[in-house]
This record gives structure tokens, C-alpha cells and sequence, in this order.
């Protein structure tokens, strides 16, 4: 199991989220990615029946919330049900 980051940071400009571990190294993912990798069970129940949202490439990160074994993200087209573990970041980055 991956430890939280030391630095978690949204980068409204970029349209991105930055993790720093550690180990000192910096990941970055962009927020559309970021919503089309969801991990809640409303999203994997659409990718299971082999449909996809529709996601805005300029989604944008409106609040993040630690959850301790990862963060809950809040995306500005109102999709807030996703819980990404540490370990699920890191594999995404």
C-alpha cells in the first residue's frame, strides 16, 4: 500500500494535479484523466457494460478531500462519488 504524498496540489492553470512523494519524485495527472479513471461504482458499472461518460477535456478540480487511504475529488461537472486510493494515483500517473 502507497503512503500519501507529502504534497498534493491542484494546478487550476495547467488543468492538472501534482503528487509528490517521499522519495522527492513529482507525478502529475491531468484532471480529465483523472475523471475518466473514476474508480467509484457508478463509473466501473459503465465501463463493465462497455459505455463510457462523456467527460470535458477542460473538467476542471473544484475540491479535494483526504480520506486517509486516498482523496476524494470533486469535479466541476458535479461528479463527486470517486475515491482514488493512493496506490491507484500513483499507477495512474
Amino acid at each position: 500500500m502507497t503512503n500519501a504524498p507529502d504534497h498534493l496540489t491542484v494546478h487550476a492553470a495547467s488543468g492538472r494535479l501534482s503528487l509528490t512523494w517521499t522519495s522527492g519524485q513529482t507525478q502529475w495527472i491531468d484532471n480529465a484523466t483523472l475523471r475518466k479513471r473514476c474508480p467509484c461504482s457508478t463509473c466501473r458499472r459503465l465501463k463493465h457494460a462497455g459505455q463510457t461518460a462523456r467527460i470535458d477535456p477542460r473538467v476542471a478540480i473544484v475540491d479535494v478531500q483526504p480520506m486517509g487511504y486516498g482523496v476524494q475529488i470533486v469535479f466541476s461537472d458535479g461528479h463527486a462519488q470517486g475515491i482514488y486510493p493512493w496506490d491507484y494515483l500513483a499507477s495512474l500517473a
